[in-house]
């Protein structure tokens, strides 16, 4: 499979979604498996959330490049993007640091790209706390469970993706059409 394109990354900043001057932050991390449970070391992660006023950001520059400085323009620690992209390590671990999702759009948007996959996977990540939503509602809640993460410490998140397994373990993926 492949070939497989380098173009944009790595991302400086990537999962650096939220101002680092905001104070209330909300760190999402956690691994993607296999369908053993095993790590993917190699996977791209894409999140993107609406702002907490409940639309989609509308800062310009999140995901270019600066060609005079090479830096990423919309990663300046001030604006907040709604958009981040990050590789998962060795272990098959990522993180990112946003704002909580707002009550009209209660979830982090997700993309995977990872070896083995002919086309990217799109879920959600929702936080414990999150009010109704039409799609978790709508799920059996061993499904359900699989896209609210689980509550850590302090703003800590933990959300694993596994991209196999049976209906209490496989993350419920989205289809557009």
């Amino acid at each position: 499979m492949g070939p497989f394109f380098g173009h944009a990354l790595p991302f400086a900043g990537g999962g650096d979604i939220a101002p680092r001057a905001a104070a209330d932050t909300v760190t999402l991390h956690g691994r993607v498996l296999d369908g053993d449970g095993a790590p993917i070391p190699d996977a791209l992660l894409e999140f993107w959330q609406a702002g907490p006023d409940g639309r989609p950001p509308a800062a310009p520059g999140s995901m270019r490049r600066d060609h005079s400085t090479g830096r990423d323009a919309g990663r300046d620690g001030v604006t907040f993007t709604g958009w981040g992209r990050v590789p998962t390590d060795a272990d098959g671990h990522y993180a990112v640091r946003t704002l909580r999702p707002p009550a009209g759009a209660p979830y982090l948007g997700v993309l995977l790209l990872a070896r083995g996959l002919l086309h990217h996977l799109h879920t959600r990540a929702y936080l414990p706390e999150a009010p109704h939503d039409a799609l978790l509602a709508s799920l059996p809640p061993a499904r359900r469970a699989t896209l609210v993460a689980r509550h850590e410490d302090g703003g800590v998140y933990r959300f694993d993706i596994r991209i196999q397994g049976d209906d209490a373990q496989e993350t419920v993926f989205l289809e557009f059409r």
